[in-house]
């Protein structure tokens, strides 16, 4: 295999750097991740179950989802509080044993209010008890790619076993943003007024909400053995961020760290153009062909999420199993060009052969293997083992 260290210009590629200001958050556990592309920014033990407190709440709102777009529950439909939802403490609907109450209103309660009841609610209206409904959440959780995710109950409330990472929490906020895009703006509305005589239980508690930086979601959490976390999303432009902190110590730190992580995921980071499918960026050697290089070019547009103050060259490496043999036709896949941003992931981009090289005749041939013959005779032997 050989491999082509190469410089920017060298494949044609536009101006970037690889290593942006690192955060140094104060929660105890962290995810960051760039939406449109995947790019994880930051993480911090991120993949260590902890108690998720009100945020798992998002798990039972995905399910909610999914039953309504299957055709198991409808907005308008009506469902009864038991006494095991009015015995829930906490943040709560205050929601009465024995009264129905509208599926949409049980979700805006749940996302604006944080009500533990609601959840229950929902959670019964689906599996018949909330224990049953619990199992069914861990299921689809390992469905859906959560392989750190236990579920005790519907809402967060502290129970032992009940577990999240902050990967899995990001992961099912990003799931809850496409799957669901006609629920979404639900995330972001300020405020819900639900039982005129509890006024004071009105309010979204996302910090982020009207900040002017692009926030709409997703959940708050809070309990004594979690600290404050939030689970936020933001968009500015075409860029969507997805972030969870956890562990804080007040809810002012909470808000604080939320915008400050958000102000550094857009500043540090941009999308970045850095090369068109079919520019040529390298020539690869061929062997017993009737030319002896073949031109290298990218298969794809190239566009990669990458920090904007440049502090060292971009990494990038052309790599292939050469010297390649004709005949080759335009278009095959001949290497690969490796892009190496410091503390980001690489991307692997396909390199196609440029044009077609056709395979020497018998008199071509014998001179190719004549001149290899001469190349490691001038080479000498290769050295012996110690």
């Amino acid at each position: 295999m050989r491999g082509l260290k190469l410089t920017l210009s060298a494949i044609a590629l536009l101006a970037s750097s690889v290593s942006a200001q690192a955060f140094d958050t104060r929660a105890s556990s962290a995810y960051v991740v760039d939406y449109n592309t995947g790019t994880v920014l930051m993480t911090k033990n991120a993949d260590q179950p902890l108690p998720p407190a009100s945020m798992s709440k998002l798990m039972t709102l995905y399910m909610a989802f999914e039953a309504i777009e299957n055709g198991i529950l409808d907005l308008d439909q009506e469902l009864p509080v038991s006494a095991a939802a009015q015995a829930y403490g906490g943040s709560t609907m205050f929601l009465k044993a024995g009264e129905r109450v509208k599926v949409e209103d049980l979700i805006r309660g749940i996302i604006v209010l944080s009500g533990n009841d609601a959840c229950v609610v929902l959670a019964e209206a689906l599996a018949g008890t909330e224990s049953k409904f619990a199992r069914q959440m861990t299921m689809r959780a390992q469905q859906l790619g959560m392989s750190n995710s236990t579920f005790t109950n519907s809402n967060g409330w502290p129970k032992a076993g009940h577990r999240m990472s902050m990967r899995d929490l990001g992961l099912i906020a990003s799931k809850l943003i496409k799957d669901y895009p006609q629920y979404y703006p639900m995330f972001a509305q300020k405020e819900f007024l639900f039982d005129p005589n509890e006024s004071a239980n009105r309010l979204n508690r996302n910090p982020l909400l009207g900040l002017g930086i692009g926030a709409d979601g997703l959940k708050t959490g809070h309990t004594q053995e979690a600290g404050y976390g939030l689970v936020g999303s933001a968009k500015q432009g075409d860029r969507r961020i997805v972030f969870v902190l956890s562990g804080l110590e007040t809810a002012p730190a909470r808000a604080r760290e939320a915008e400050a992580v958000t102000n550094w995921a857009f500043r540090q980071f941009a999308q970045t153009e850095l090369g068109k499918a079919g520019t040529r960026i390298a020539q690869a050697d061929v062997a017993i062909g009737a030319e002896q290089t073949v031109g290298m070019e990218l298969s794809e547009d190239i566009s990669m999420l990458l920090p904007v103050n440049p502090i060292s060259p971009l990494k990038a490496e052309v790599i292939y199993d050469g010297p390649l043999k004709a005949p080759i036709a335009k278009g095959d896949k001949i290497g690969e060009l490796i892009i190496s941003p410091e503390g980001l992931p690489e991307r692997r981009v396909p390199l196609l052969a440029d044009r077609a090289i056709a395979r020497h005749g018998f008199v071509g041939r014998v001179v190719a293997a004549a001149q290899h013959l001469v190349q490691r005779i001038n080479d000498g032997p290769p050295p012996e083992a110690s």
